[in-house]
């Protein structure tokens, strides 16, 4: 059984794992958070949950407003073959979310590691990330090192990717 929200919540003060969290309208895309989320310091997160043609499982974090091209992703996460979205009924069966609230956080929801988790470096060199708490009806707001600690705790190691390049070619 899946992490309630509120059991995220719990889960990381359990573990000291120093976070603040915002409700907010639900929010569906990032254009709605951005209208919606008011004033949160710090980068906030658009996630790709996505699978290659091995059916091998990726959780790939990003600043909001970065362009992805997913052919230029797929060598930098490791994925074999093309990428593709995974669809909903996988994304409930490995990260325990639903669409619009796909989220680094879901690492505890994959106890078995099974989806390989990869973090744009640019958030990790910002003083805060902001990523929802299994919902898309809250924000969390972590410091960089509180998010790594809360991956070593979940059994993730993440893959630290830099898509500035693709960035600046567009």
């Amino acid at each position: 059984m899946p992490l309630t929200p509120d059991g995220l919540l719990n889960f990381l003060d359990a573990h000291g794992i120093a976070a603040t969290t915002h409700s907010h309208p639900p929010v569906h895309t990032v254009a709605e958070s951005q209208a919606l989320r008011g004033e949160i310091p710090g980068l906030h997160t658009k996630n790709l949950f996505l699978r290659d043609s091995k059916k091998n499982y990726f959780l790939v974090a990003i600043e909001e407003g970065t362009p992805v091209d997913l052919k230029g992703l797929r060598s930098k996460i490791g994925a074999k073959g093309g990428l593709s979205f995974g669809s909903a009924e996988a994304l409930y069966e490995k990260l325990g979310v639903l669409p619009g609230a796909v989220t680094l956080l879901a690492a505890a929801n994959d106890p078995q590691r099974e989806v390989t988790v990869a973090i744009d470096e640019v958030l990790l060199a910002a003083p805060y990330v902001n990523c929802h708490p299994l919902t898309n009806e809250k924000t969390t707001t972590l410091a960089p090192s509180e998010l790594l600690r809360f991956l070593a705790v979940t059994g993730h190691e993440p893959l630290r990717i830099s898509l500035v390049e693709e960035a600046v070619a567009v």
